[in-house]
């Protein structure tokens, strides 16, 4: 059964009478809806404000990780564990092609029901994903494999066992070793991008953002119950954060945003999975272009450059 947001209820109810016009075989009903419903979202969609497009980001229907995988790869091959502590299950490393291209996929997986969730973390990784994360990114390089990073977690899991076994550190070595390596990067933030969770696997030649996803240094929620002691101002947070593709680009802190579809990648999943894949290849092609000195001098550049701002003082 379909989940819709608070702003999607006028879409919600012209979706539902188009379903009883079909019932009633009546076309010219299933024509008129269909242009009405087209207008509704184009009317909607089009005016999203922040926090709404982290609504989109969060939204149960989004396509995962694995979505992904399974809709780009062929000839999948799971690679399992850090060969160190244990495998964790919100990171998933994919060995496999996409269309005539082999590639080493990289996501954070959240997992939808209860148990599926839990199995997954809700898509929080511990020490050892990233671990195991990192394992697969250097097999990939021995190879000259290309990397696809898929970005979707609120944040790397807080818990004590994750403390215990060095969370800080296992970021913080993912980001030294990732931005060394010799094989081409591109990274995605498909849903959620949150903290050190998504920068950990977020250093890369590339960096894009479906357009509807975020990416931010805390959470909404966060930020308020920081600055206000109230977690119900998150929208007022989410507003002045600037977590949106289109900020972000325009900041110079992501390379490229993906036009996933108008109504969002929930409805229309198959074009959004495309739309990722096309543009892996087509930014593949491009790093390909490049010798690995050169893209390893661009990659320094780009990361060098972030967080830059120009002063008003001449």
């Amino acid at each position: 059964m379909a989940t819709y947001l608070d702003f999607e209820n006028k879409i919600k109810q012209i979706e539902e009478d188009i379903l009883v016009a079909k019932s009633r075989s009546d076309d010219h009903a299933v024509e008129i809806l269909e242009k009405k419903l087209e207008k509704e979202v184009e009317k909607t969609f089009k005016n999203l404000n922040d926090y709404q497009k982290l609504q989109l980001a969060r939204h149960p229907d989004r396509p995962y990780a694995l979505d992904y995988i399974r809709g780009l790869l062929t000839d999948a091959y799971e690679i399992h564990g850090d060969r160190h502590y244990v495998d964790d299950n919100a990171i998933v490393c994919f060995l496999g092609y996409i269309g005539q291209q082999k590639v080493m996929v990289i996501g954070e997986q959240k997992g939808r029901g209860t148990k599926n969730k839990l199995k997954r973390n809700f898509g929080m990784p511990s020490p050892e994903g990233y671990r195991k994360a990192l394992r697969c990114a250097k097999m990939a390089e021995k190879f000259d494999i290309p990397i696809l990073m898929l970005v979707d977690t609120p944040g790397a899991y807080p818990g004590i066992g994750a403390e215990e076994r060095n969370q800080s550190e296992a970021i913080a070595k993912n980001l030294y070793e990732f931005s060394n390596l010799k094989t081409p990067t591109i990274s995605v933030v498909i849903g959620e991008g949150g903290s050190g969770g998504a920068l950990a696997i977020s250093v890369a030649d590339k960096l894009a953002m479906m357009r509807y996803s975020v990416y931010a240094v805390i959470s909404p929620e966060g930020c308020a119950a920081i600055l206000w002691n109230d977690p119900s101002h998150a929208e007022t947070a989410a507003n002045s954060l600037k977590i949106t593709a289109e900020a972000l680009k325009n900041l110079e802190l992501i390379d490229d945003v993906i036009n996933e579809p108008l109504i969002g990648a929930h409805k229309r999943k198959e074009i959004a999975i495309q739309a990722l894949g096309d543009y892996f290849l087509n930014s593949l092609k491009e790093l390909k272009e490049l010798s690995v000195e050169e893209r390893l001098n661009k990659r320094y550049e780009k990361l060098m450059n972030l967080g830059k701002f120009e002063s008003d003082k001449k």
